[in-house]
């Protein structure tokens, strides 16, 4: 995926993966962002998700809000992303933070 928009197509071939919470970073959040723009593929995955978690959690005898469960694992989602994307700004920073230290103690030798 790497940069591109998702397709349709492609977000029903992620979304096993999606509910295994096996998505990299940046197909996560381009599968996120498609789901927030396409009402059709946020239902196909709502229904995926109904089927896969709440047949579990219904055969185990425990106690199924779909609203609820759903809610949780898209603000989970959307946790994850923000979390990720400080981390790459943190980074970013923290680059520009090394080569500066690096730039003045080079300038700082460089002085008679």
């Amino acid at each position: 995926m790497r940069g591109e928009c998702v397709t349709c197509k492609e977000f029903e071939k992620l979304i096993p993966d999606y509910v295994a919470k096996k998505l990299d970073y940046l197909t996560l959040k381009e599968f996120y962002a498609h789901m927030e723009s396409c009402a059709d593929c946020k239902e196909e995955l709502t229904i995926n998700f109904l089927v896969t978690d709440g047949i579990k959690k219904l055969e185990a005898g425990d106690a199924y809000d779909l609203h609820k469960e759903w809610g949780n694992k898209v603000e989970e989602t959307r946790r994850r992303i923000q979390r990720s994307d400080r981390v790459i700004r943190l980074g970013f920073w923290l680059e520009i933070l090394a080569v500066g230290i690096i730039a003045g103690i080079f300038l700082l030798l460089a002085l008679p």
